[in-house]
């Protein structure tokens, strides 16, 4: 049981970690356009990222997949900002519902481009033999899990005082979010460090 605990808090920890808030970023983006009850489709949101970070980790902790780091924390800001624009584009639309398959695979492929760029370091924190691999990264899945779903609750009670406390419309606190993020994620894309070479 202790070493589920320490792999489900690392999980935890990478999620809300403040000095790594691109995850934080993401999990807005994807959670500002919907309400409560729409709780089913963010739930299923959330697991597609968690299956594409862990399918990304298991690739690379077996060695069958390898990126370069520079390309992945370009990825990550470049992800992170197409999930705001769409939500720009589409706020108060009505085709929210058709639109999910795309907003689906952004977020599966958020997943994997994130699980690749944590790689390295969870390859140094399992060590040990191939075998002994599965177990802990699942543990880890599920701490990565549980504090999406921690962080898109808070988003979601955030989303609802705003639009009935002070009154913003649902599209208003997209677009001001959305905004903010596209605000937040252009800088990091210009100061990646593939643009040195």
């Amino acid at each position: 049981m202790s070493d589920f605990w320490i792999y489900f808090q690392i999980g935890l920890r990478h999620v809300l970690d403040i000095h790594a808030y691109d995850h934080v970023l993401f999990l807005i983006a994807l959670a500002v356009p919907f309400s409560f009850s729409d709780w089913k489709r963010i739930l299923l949101l959330v697991s597609m990222f968690t299956v594409g970070h862990t399918l990304a980790l298991l690739l690379s902790v077996y060695e069958i997949v390898a990126i370069k780091v520079n390309v992945v924390e370009l990825l990550i800001p470049i992800t992170i900002l197409i999930t705001a624009l769409f939500n720009l584009f589409t706020a108060g639309k009505s085709s929210k519902k058709e639109s999910i398959s795309l907003v689906f695979f952004v977020t599966l492929f958020f997943g994997i481009v994130h699980g690749l760029g944590f790689s390295n370091y969870f390859k140094t924190i399992l060590g040990g033999s191939p075998s002994s691999k599965l177990v802990p990264l699942g543990e880890f899945a599920l701490g990565i899990e549980a504090a999406q779903i921690v962080v898109v609750f808070v988003v979601l009670i955030l989303s609802y005082m705003v639009q009935t406390v002070f009154r913003f419309s649902k599209r208003d606190w997209t677009l001001v979010m959305s905004s903010f993020i596209v605000g937040v994620v252009l800088p990091m894309i210009v100061a990646s460090k593939i643009w040195l070479r």
